[in-house]
């Protein structure tokens, strides 16, 4: 894994995955030629191979290099737009990032989410769970105030959860007492990028995020 901080994002680069075939693929390459060499050597001389067979023989030989051609190619392909993803993705750290999941990290920074009901809330509740889905924190907002949300961590026994991923969810009232549909995301500053060759993640506030769930990147508020 390959990780970009806010001191090195100018020179770290991905190193390109190995252009080596597969071990699997050599291993057929090599049977095959043996094979292919064994058979002309041992051939009847008095019924030698008859020359379309032969021949087919030479085209199933060359499909299986280029398969192995093709295979190391695709990797270095591979490598290289995983590089200039994360190369691109720096340019991210520093600045704060709104992702499309209602899940935030709890680290040296509260918890951070923005939420919006459609519609005029009459009352909204917002509840704050763990990763194994247990309620650690939850309380009543102002409707009035809706937009954003932060949880410091504090449970109810004056104690602070442990720092990791938590899971918001809101319930907005309407004034009929009906539930509104609620869309929440997770707020945070980007501190580094990581990648492991194929994906490229952003790492905010302790836990790491897709940079396929972006979507929006701001100034730091």
């Amino acid at each position: 894994m390959t990780t970009v901080s806010g001191t090195d994002a100018a020179t770290a680069q991905t190193q390109r995955g190995s252009a080596n075939p597969p071990a699997t693929i050599a291993a057929d390459f090599n049977m095959f030629l043996k094979l292919l060499t064994a058979q002309m050597q041992n051939q009847d001389p008095l019924d030698p191979m008859d020359t379309s067979e032969y021949t087919q023989q030479l085209v199933q030989y060359s499909q299986v290099e280029q398969s192995i051609q093709q295979t190391s190619t695709l990797k270095e392909v591979v490598a290289r737009l995983a590089s200039q993803d994360m190369a691109q993705a720096s340019n991210f750290i520093g600045r704060e990032a709104r992702f499309d999941s209602p899940v935030a990290g709890l680290g040296t920074a509260p918890a951070t989410w923005t939420y919006f009901a459609d519609g005029k809330p009459n009352s909204i509740v917002a509840t704050v769970k763990d990763a194994a889905g247990k309620v650690v924190s939850e309380v009543t907002i102002d409707p009035e105030a809706q937009g954003r949300y932060s949880w410091d961590g504090m449970l109810a026994d004056g104690t602070r959860a442990k720092d990791g991923a938590y899971v918001l969810s809101v319930k907005a009232l309407d004034a009929n007492g009906t539930v509104m549909p609620v869309t929440i995301n997770s707020v945070a500053t980007v501190k580094d990028v990581v990648t492991d060759g194929t994906n490229v993640m952003l790492g905010v506030n302790g836990i790491r995020m897709p940079v396929s769930g972006l979507v929006a990147i701001s100034a730091p508020a």
